[in-house]
């Protein structure tokens, strides 16, 4: 079938661009971002993502205000048309690629909306391929993408509205696409015998003038097995970006981390991630969580609303909790974002400390797949 992205000399197969060029159950192409004052008094992410080869396309805005997390989300059947970025009341507008997007939530059943822009800071920022197999087949091949920028606009929420401004509105845009496990497992066959354990640590974090992004997978003995380090410098209005970014600075070396896990949870209380090159240079950042977000408010291993779960032509929902009111050890909650404050010398910062983990882990003393820090 052919689609309007045919139009542009951007074909990586014989097949038209609607079309993925592999049979892979699991492939997606996803939107992901995130957003937070400089107050630390709400944070917020947003998702969608196409997996053409099941035919679904997904999206959820969540918010975490006044202790309380409230969530919205869309699923419907993935149209022929690959730019269609609709789902329902949900829609995302790329205004100019590598630049501007905006999100809209038009008024609904749900009672939430919202009307935002993002604006970009920063270049856009290549994370390294990852790429993992378990004994049998290919888990993750991923390529991402991501750039930092500001905010404006309007949420609302349960009859409350809030104004977001821009330059004290932080926030991540975040592009990734290729293989990776969503929807319905594999089924049939003789079971696997053994399952990794996951340990994923991301700290992308805004300074005054320039951006840092840290970053690395571990298995259950701490053996890092992908990581990234990147600092970019950081721009007043978004003509001044370059194209191709001649300040971006990548380490090549090993992310290391000190996280003091709040007893009986896998989150940190508090973190030092420090960057090194293998050619010896170093960067601390002290890190100070403000709050929690949970993943599964914008899908992430959600029982129902899951990335990649057909819910028919069209299916809209939302629900909400209370951020202490629920178990930080179950498989929907141990995945999480939290705000942080960041030092490093005498600069101050602000962003994002990512934790997932699942199974066990010998350098935090973690035994078995959901147990608690002691």
């Amino acid at each position: 079938m052919i689609s309007k992205f045919d139009d542009y000399p951007i074909h990586q197969s014989p097949e038209p661009i609607a079309h993925t060029a592999t049979s892979d159950r699991f492939t997606y192409d996803r939107y992901w971002y995130n957003g937070h004052t400089q107050e630390g008094d709400l944070f917020f992410g947003i998702a969608m993502g196409r997996y053409p080869n099941l035919g679904i396309l997904d999206c959820a805005f969540s918010i975490v205000v006044d202790g309380h997390q409230h969530a919205f989300y869309g699923s419907r059947r993935a149209p022929n048309e690959p730019s269609e970025t609709t789902v329902g009341p949900f829609s995302i507008t790329i205004l100019e690629p590598m630049g501007r997007h905006r999100v809209v939530i038009e008024p609904n059943e749900t009672g939430i909306e919202c009307d935002l822009i993002f604006t970009p800071r920063t270049a856009a920022i290549e994370e390294g391929r990852q790429t993992k197999r378990n004994s049998r087949y290919l888990i993750q091949d991923v390529t991402r993408f991501d750039q930092f920028g500001f905010w404006q606009g309007v949420v609302r929420y349960q009859g409350k509205e809030i104004n977001l401004q821009q330059r004290v509105t932080y926030g991540l845009k975040d592009r990734s696409w290729g293989i990776r496990q969503v929807g319905e497992r594999y089924t049939g066959g003789a079971p696997l015998k053994h399952t990794d354990s996951v340990h994923f640590l991301w700290a992308p974090i805004h300074w005054q003038e320039r951006c840092t992004l840290a970053g690395c997978y571990e298995d259950g003995d701490g053996y890092q097995w992908h990581n990234d380090q990147v600092i970019v410098p950081s721009y007043s209005t978004r003509d001044q970006i370059p194209a191709e970014e001649p300040g971006l600075i990548r380490w090549r070396g090993v992310v290391k981390h000190q996280l003091n896990m709040a007893s009986g949870t896998r989150r940190a209380q508090s973190a030092i991630v420090t960057m090194a090159d293998h050619g010896g240079d170093t960067l601390e950042l002290q890190l100070e969580p403000i709050l929690t977000f949970r993943m599964k408010g914008i899908g992430y291993q959600h029982s129902e609303w899951g990335h990649g779960l057909w819910k028919g032509e069209l299916a809209i929902g939302s629900e909400s909790w209370a951020c202490d009111d629920i178990d930080p050890l179950t498989w929907d909650n141990i995945h999480i974002q939290q705000l942080v404050k960041a030092r490093s010398g005498d600069q101050i910062g602000y962003g994002v400390l990512e934790q997932m983990n699942i199974g066990p882990y010998l350098p935090y003393g973690l035994t078995s797949w959901f147990d608690g820090a002691k």
